[in-house]
């Protein structure tokens, strides 16, 4: 594929590729945006090719999900050789350290959506964003998550049972 084509085919995914990225940091929207700028620089330099293997959108999905990955060990190793004052530890107080809440943006049953997802295993969390929320197939979440489509149907079936599960909980504590 053309590098023009190849841009306008991956600027038609941005939105997807935004929440995808969003779903691998944690819903953190500082890192999300880190990441995705270095999945497209990847591309523009050449490091992540296409090879038509698989679609794009699965291709570049692959590209995002490792680039977080890649992040967030180099964020751990950071944090473990880092002492306290260079991790900012007790320069701010506690209470401004939460990241705001959501609950006013949010309509409840989304809200207790995102807790019960947050609780899942992460391969469960990731294979049902992608199909969910991605519209991708089993298949094509088996190709970005690195695992044979028989372990992601699993991690699927687990992750919607469990899912199920937490709602049906968290109906019945609330």
């Amino acid at each position: 594929m053309e590098g023009e084509q190849l841009a306008r085919e991956l600027a038609s995914l941005h939105a997807q590729s935004w929440g995808w990225a969003l779903a691998c940091c944690g819903r953190d929207a500082s890192t999300a945006a880190d990441v995705l700028q270095q999945a497209y620089w990847k591309v523009l330099e050449g490091k992540a090719r296409f090879g038509g293997a698989a679609s794009l959108k699965t291709w570049f999905f692959s590209v995002i999900r490792l680039t977080a990955m890649e992040q967030r060990r180099s964020i751990v190793r950071w944090f473990r050789r880092a002492s306290p004052s260079e991790r900012g530890e007790g320069d701010i107080p506690a209470s401004s350290s939460k990241k705001p809440d959501r609950t006013a943006e949010r309509g409840e049953a989304a809200e207790r959506l995102a807790r019960a997802l947050a609780t899942l295993a992460p391969r469960q969390r990731e294979v049902l964003h992608l199909v969910f929320y991605e519209e991708l197939t089993i298949a094509d979440a088996a190709a970005i998550m690195g695992v044979s489509v028989g372990s992601a149907r699993q991690h699927y079936e687990r992750g919607k049972k469990n899912l199920k599960e937490r709602l049906a909980d968290d109906l019945r504590t609330s």
